[in-house]
Formats: structure tokens, sequence, C-alpha cells
């Protein structure tokens, strides 16, 4: 029984590793590759049923599907080109109708100057396929940035347009420029996903600042299940970066929850329900107690829209909550 259990491991792990390093899309002509509940998609060709867009807006706050080949009918559904676009992407074993991520959706609508577009890959990336998850990224990256092509072709301007992802979806995100002509303007990663991505990642497949001319990035759980050190332009080490107030239980419950109060914290800075203000500081995320390591040449800034596109380095955020903030 372990043998074939190892053998199977090995081998999704061997798929995994293949995946990172060709990344030029020559395995096109394989079949997807479905195991267990787990599917690993090998075709490159969207829009794909297993990837799916949904349009909120604040007049429509009710879903609406959007299918990326008719950029004309996004003004049916409400679209409107003087608002802003986000585009909001779960990480692995998460889904776009759930919370944390309808909190984030949430607080864009109450705004009201926002076309919300949510992105579910919840399919390819159900738990416990993480490795398969990996793989399927770049599939969910290719997808999505026909649905960003789409809302620049009925009028939308790129400088108006945001990519917010968590955890996997952070890495997801900076992916799509790989797909377009011109990289994104803006993207926020919450705490973007470690497991393998750093083992195994190359630039094409995580995170970085070359993926957007802004790239913005809050710390909850640095070094565990989410990315540490300096990864965007500007990065938010919250609380010390690793564990979150308000996080009990065992030791991966503690992890998990903090790793999604990136969500949580971002929602609440864009509804403006908490001023979250950035000090400057040393590069290292997580941090010691008490260690900050403050820089006094640049200036404190505060989280959500109000963040400046030319914020540069790390900047540490403190504060205490007793707020709940629920998961699925």
């Amino acid at each position: 029984m372990c043998v074939m259990k190892c053998g199977i491991l090995l081998f999704l792990i061997l798929l995994s590793t293949e995946f990172v390093s060709r990344a030029d899309g020559d395995l096109a002509s394989m079949m997807d590759f479905r195991y267990f509940r787990c599917v690993m998609k090998r075709e490159w060709k969207c829009p794909d049923s297993e990837i799916n867009f949904f349009m909120y807006t604040p007049e429509h706050p009710h879903k609406h599907f959007i299918d990326p080949r008719y950029p004309k009918l996004l003004r049916d559904f409400g679209w409107k080109k003087t608002r802003k676009n986000v585009l909001i992407i779960h990480g692995f074993n998460g889904t776009y109708s759930k919370s944390p991520m309808t909190f984030i959706r949430d607080a864009y609508l109450s705004r009201k100057d926002y076309n919300v577009f949510m992105v579910d890959w919840s399919v390819l990336t159900r738990f416990p396929c993480y490795l398969s998850a990996l793989s399927n990224m770049k599939k969910t990256a290719q997808c999505t940035a026909q649905l960003y092509s789409a809302i620049t072709q009925a009028g939308g301007l790129a400088k108006m347009t945001t990519c917010v992802g968590h955890s996997l979806g952070a890495h997801i995100c900076g992916m799509i420029s790989n797909h377009l002509t011109e990289k994104q303007y803006k993207i926020v990663g919450l705490d973007p996903g470690r497991p393998l991505v750093s083992a195994y990642g190359s630039r094409q497949f995580r995170l970085g600042r070359d993926d957007a001319y802004v790239v913005h990035v809050m710390h909850t759980n640095a070094g565990f299940l989410g990315e540490d050190g300096l990864v965007g332009h500007a990065d938010f080490c919250v609380n010390g970066g690793r564990l979150q107030p308000g996080c009990k239980g065992h030791a991966m419950r503690i992890a998990r929850c903090s790793h999604f109060m990136a969500s949580c914290y971002f929602a609440a800075s864009v509804r403006k329900r908490r001023r979250l203000v950035g000090i400057p500081c040393d590069s290292t995320c997580p941090k010691e107690r008490g260690h900050w390591g403050i820089r006094f040449d640049r200036k404190a800034v505060v989280l959500g829209e109000e963040v400046p596109d030319m914020a540069r380095g790390m900047y540490c955020v403190s504060f205490e909550h007793n707020e709940d903030c629920p998961f699925d």
C-alpha cells in the first residue's frame, strides 16, 4: 500500500516540477490528467468550463456570468467604463463565493466606484490537490488574461484595473502579465502562497515586482504558508508578519487563519473600516517581536486605496483587533 501511495506521490511531484520548469506551453497536445478528485490541466485552450468569471456592480450586486469572448456584452450587465475595475482571485481550496473573498468583493462594491470581477478556479484547486493546483495556475492565468483583455477592449483603462489575489491567487495575478502584450498596471498580493512555490517557482511562475508597474504585497503568515521577505514594490508586514492576533487552535489552524487574515485586513482597509498605517522598516518579514528596524528615510502610508503608487520597500503594520473574520 505504501509503495503504491509513494509511487503516485512521486509521479505527481514529477508532473508538477515538469510544469514549472517547462513554462513555454509545449505540453499543449497532452490530455487533462484526472486522479481521485483532482484535475491537472494539460490543454491550453480558453475559455475553459472549469475556470469561470462573474461580474458584480454597485447597481447589480448579484453575479453575472461573463464570457470573455464577448466584451460588448459587459455593458448589458451594468459594467461602466467610468468606473475602476478589480479582478479578485482566490487561492488553494478556496472559492469565489465564500469568505473571506466575499469580504473583498463587498468592500469594493461598497465604494460604488468599481466593477468587480471574481475568478472561480475552485474545481482546479480543491483539497487535497495542491500539486495539481500549482500546475493549473498557468491555465487559470492564461484564461484570466482573456478576461483582462475583454475589459480593455470594452474601453476599460489598464491604469484603472487592479488584480487582487490571495495565496496562489496572488501568483496567478502575476502570471497574467505573461499573456498580455503590455503588463498590468497594478497587482495586490495578499500573503502570496509559499509551499513548493519558493522551491520550484521560476520568475514566470510566481508574483514579483516585474509583473506590474505597481505591486503591493501584504504578509500575515510569512515564511510558512505565505512568502517572506520583500516581494513587490511595497510590502506590508502585519503584526510581525507570521501569526495574527485572534487566531487560535492547533498550529496548522493558527497558520491557516493567519494566512487568510490578509484578505480580511485588506477588505477592512478598502472599506475604510480600519485605518491601517504602514511604518517604513527594514526589508525582513517575518520579524521578531519588537525588532522592526524602523527607517526614517521614507514616509508612513495608509493601507488600501491610499497607498501611493511610488511607495517602495517594507512597511510594518501593528494593531490589535478582536473582530471575528470567519473563513470557510
